[in-house]
This record gives C-alpha cells, sequence and structure tokens, in this order.
C-alpha cells in the first residue's frame, strides 16, 4: 500500500466563481470535505437542511453563518469550530470575499 500526502491549502483555482466542495476522505457513514468560499454565500432563501450530523472548522478565511430560529450571524474566524446536529436548518450569510475560506467538514 502506497500511502500519499496532500496539502489542504494547495490546488485552489485562480478563478474561482462558485464554492469549491471536494470529498477527499471517507468510508461507510463518513465523508470528510474540502470547502473554498471566496466571496459566496447561499441563496436568498436556501437553507441546508442535511440527513447527517456536520463537523467544520474554518482553517483560513472568514465566514459568518446563520441558523433557522436566530437572527444573529455567527462569524467564525481561523481556528472556530462547531458540530451542527442533523436536519439543523442554515444558511452561508457570507465568506471573505478578499481572502480564501478554508473548511475541513466532516458529515457524519
Amino acid at each position: 500500500m502506497t500511502v500519499t500526502s496532500s496539502n489542504i491549502f494547495d490546488r485552489i483555482p485562480s478563478e474561482l466563481p462558485d464554492e469549491l466542495v471536494e470529498r477527499i476522505a471517507g468510508g461507510g457513514n463518513v465523508t470528510i470535505q474540502r470547502i473554498v468560499s471566496r466571496g459566496q454565500a447561499s441563496a436568498e432563501g436556501f437553507w441546508y437542511d442535511q440527513d447527517r450530523a456536520e463537523y467544520v472548522i474554518l482553517l483560513a478565511g472568514a465566514a459568518g453563518l446563520l441558523f433557522e430560529g436566530d437572527e444573529s450571524v455567527l462569524v467564525l474566524k481561523p481556528g472556530d469550530y462547531l458540530d451542527i446536529p442533523a436536519h439543523q436548518k442554515h444558511r452561508l450569510a457570507w465568506t471573505s470575499p478578499t481572502e480564501d475560506t478554508i473548511w475541513l467538514a466532516v458529515h457524519y
């Protein structure tokens, strides 16, 4: 078996009209993704309503999340993480337009 390494900060396209979502590992009921945002936000009125819980950590950049029933935006900076329960409706209010916002998301 050959083990290879990668860097979560590498291979980010210079143009990023949409969020980049890449599966980087997983198996069974677990999926690990790298998400790269650059100024993206959820479409007006759109809410994520996921069947699995999601643990997410912000590695670089900045973002704001909204959760259904809460009018305040949760602002995230590098190192911030949260565990979003399954079916907890949430949306991306904003991401930094001047730098890459890089997330590591674990769906379980």
